[in-house]
């Protein structure tokens, strides 16, 4: 498996697989303006400017997706069929060494809120819904104060 930053050509790869994981695991809870929402945001092509994206990659094709706005993950979703096979740690590893980041926010789905904790993320509020029909958890991580902060040096 090959995690790595993605580029413009695999985005469509990787917002079809955001797409299935969000129908199958939060759009039966959500609000029909909350699904629409979602389905808006992965098919805006202006969003593509701020993103960062990691990707996992097999043979098989695209594993799993971390979609960030600087410090913000916006999205966050690993194929069912590879679920807790380490996929999304070392996503979020290539996201924390890439950027250098401190502490990072996320909009929680209330189903990944268990998955974020066992990254070290923790809630900073109970379950919320926009006005647009999202719901979410807000919870935040914040680099152990052991671990040094700065992109990873070549060779260290």
């Amino acid at each position: 498996m090959e995690v790595r930053r993605g580029n413009r050509e695999e985005l469509p790869a990787a917002m079809a697989l955001c797409w299935r994981g969000f129908l199958e695991f939060e759009a039966p809870d959500y609000p029909p303006e909350g699904v629409e929402t979602f389905h808006d945001y992965l098919v805006n092509t202006e969003q593509e400017k701020t993103l960062t994206v990691f990707e996992a990659w097999e043979d098989a094709g695209i594993l799993g997706v971390l979609a960030a706005e600087g410090s913000h993950i916006a999205l966050f979703f690993v194929d069912p069929a590879f679920h807790r096979r380490g996929i999304g740690r070392q996503l979020f590893r290539a996201y924390l060494a890439e950027g250098g980041w401190g502490r990072v926010t996320v909009h929680s789905a209330p189903g990944a809120v268990e998955v974020y904790r066992h990254l070290g993320f923790s809630p900073t509020a109970g379950e919320q819904l926009s006005p647009d029909g999202i719901r979410y958890v807000p919870m935040v991580w914040s680099r152990p104060v052991s671990e040094p902060v700065g992109r990873k040096e070549e060779g260290t």
